[in-house]
Formats: C-alpha cells, structure tokens, sequence
C-alpha cells in the first residue's frame, strides 16, 4: 500500500541509505515508522544529528538554516531532509533527551518505538487535518497495529515533557475516523482498535 508515489518513496529511500553511508544520525518520522511496521513508506526523511555531523552534510547537499522552524533542511531534487539538533530543535521532546533512545534495525538507528510513538502524537496535534496530519496519523495506527508500542509509557512519556495534551488531538482523530483505507482496516476492526487505544491513553 502506497500514501506517496512510489517513484517519490523509492528516491528518498535511496537518499536514506547515501546519508546512511557518511552521517551518524538517529532516524525519526515516517522512515523510522516503516522500520518498526512495513506499512507506508515516507517521503521525507527526518532526523536527529549532533552539531558536528552538519560540515558532512554540507558537502553532500545544499543546506539551510530554518530559525522559524528551529531546524536545518537539505534538499535533493523533490526529497527534503529535516535535521534537528539538540538545545536548537523544538520538537515537543528535547533531541539531546532523545539522540541516546536508540535501538538499531537493519543497520539504522532509529528512536524507540515509545518515544517515536509520543513525537508522532505531538506532531499530529501540531499539524492537525494537513495531508502531513493525515500521514501522522496513519504512522500512529500503523505503530499501535504492531503490537510493539506502550502507549501507557508513551503517555507517561508525554506527561514527563508536558505535552500530554496532544493526546485530545488524537482522541477527536479517532472518533471521526470509522475506518482506514490505507491500512486495510474495516469499521468492525477499527472500532475495536479504537477502544483500546482511547482506553490506554486516558490521562
């Protein structure tokens, strides 16, 4: 199942395994939702990198420093990198609190699944009804589905960095929802899915 082209999704995951070649950074966003579920693929990439991975990444591609989004963007050709860095990036969750939560799949370093799950929530609430809010939201159904997620430590995650008000966004997500296509899930299926998600992420 495709959200993006499969032309666009297959470039950046490509310019993934290129990055992976010369920079030490920790993989965030849709790419490191794939890793856990090999669902929907991403087109961007996002990641969390230290100051001193920037000069390597100058050389590969044009940089920018975005203030207004306390980020750093690379861009090649329609693929666009986001890169956060720490006591820089506003992100909901500190990235120097997050650059050591790793665990490795396939030769990536990707963010725990627990923490990647309470970003996507912040993010969602963040981005709201955008075609990005929407992609947030299946990343978030694809990572519950994977029976991999706590969404209780999730939560308390949440709580610790006082953003655990993102969760309504979510809870409304999933009232209005009565099933995704995207995902493959009926009415029945997602009704069910939906009261044990809403259940375990009472705060």
């Amino acid at each position: 199942m495709e959200y993006y082209h499969s032309l666009i999704t297959e470039k950046s995951w490509q310019e993934l395994l290129n990055l992976r070649k010369a920079v030490d950074f920790v993989l965030i966003g849709g790419w490191a939702v794939y890793f856990y579920t090999k669902t929907l693929k991403s087109k961007d990439i996002d990641i969390l990198v230290d100051f001193d991975q920037l000069p390597i990444i100058e050389k590969l591609y044009r940089l920018n420093k975005n203030e207004r989004l306390s980020k750093y963007q690379a861009v090649k050709e329609e693929i666009e990198i986001d890169i956060y860095l720490p006591h820089f990036s506003r992100i909901g969750i500190p990235v120097e609190e997050l650059i050591s939560k790793t665990t490795q799949i396939e030769g990536f370093k990707i963010l725990d699944i627990n923490y990647l799950s309470a970003l996507k929530i912040y993010t969602l609430a963040d981005r709201g009804r955008t075609p990005k809010g929407r992609k947030d939201f299946l990343d978030l159904i694809s990572l519950i589905m994977s029976g991999r997620v706590d969404l209780k430590k999730a939560r308390e995650i949440m709580k610790q960095f006082k953003i655990e008000k993102a969760i309504k966004v979510l809870q409304e997500f999933l009232r209005e929802a009565d099933r995704i296509e995207e995902l493959g899930l009926n009415v029945y299926q997602l009704s069910k899915l939906k009261k044990q998600i809403i259940e375990k992420l009472k705060y």
